[in-house]
């Protein structure tokens, strides 16, 4: 059953096969500013080593820490999705928004890994993350995704998303962490991490 965990090294090998299929998608490459994006070129062709990948899992946890970010980085908490030792996909939450981040990304960021799409997986990984966001004290999530993501688009809907409109080329909703949605339907991915 699928479940949201803090990173975790025994992912080593599913991890790195999820960073093939998303960078066969074309993720990672130089005009992908994404959180994933960065990671892929800077760790893409190290993760096989075990050492490096427990750094990045070690980095990964690091984030949520209030103190020793760079400018204009927050705080930030991720969660991967994984069913047994297959890695699903992951969230990640910021604890804050700068001025910056409140244009543009938003509280939550998420996908799944394309091998794994279109099995309600999203949907659930966002409606795990909620009550995670509401636990930092975010009431009102802001979640945006582009302009044509149908898919992300009918994800945030379905986790309550009210649509604010679009700027910077991205749709915005927010989203409220206070209601506890039912997750029946998607699996135990609602489950608390571990």
């Amino acid at each position: 059953m699928p479940e949201l965990i803090r990173p975790d090294f025994r992912l080593h090998a599913s991890y790195v096969d999820a960073m093939r299929e998303l960078q066969a998608e074309g993720r990672g490459g130089p005009d992908d500013d994404s959180t994933l994006g960065r990671a892929i070129r800077e760790y893409g062709p190290r993760w096989q080593d075990p050492q490096v990948f427990a750094e990045y899992v070690d980095g990964i946890l690091a984030d949520a820490e209030v103190a020793g970010h760079p400018e204009g980085y927050v705080p930030r908490s991720t969660f991967w999705c994984v069913d047994g030792n297959t890695y699903l996909g992951r969230v990640a939450i910021r604890h804050f928004l700068t001025p910056a981040l409140l244009e543009r990304n938003g509280h939550i960021g998420y996908y799944v890994r394309p091998t794994a799409r279109r099995r309600g997986h999203a949907t659930a990984i966002l409606r795990a993350a909620l009550p995670l966001a509401r636990e930092l004290g975010i009431e009102s999530a802001l979640i945006t995704c582009d302009l044509d993501n149908t898919a992300s688009r009918k994800v945030i809907e379905a986790c309550g998303g009210v649509h604010e409109g679009a700027r910077s080329g991205k749709l915005r909703f927010w989203v409220p962490t206070l209601a506890r949605i039912d997750n029946q339907d998607q699996g135990q991915a609602g489950d608390a991490p571990r």
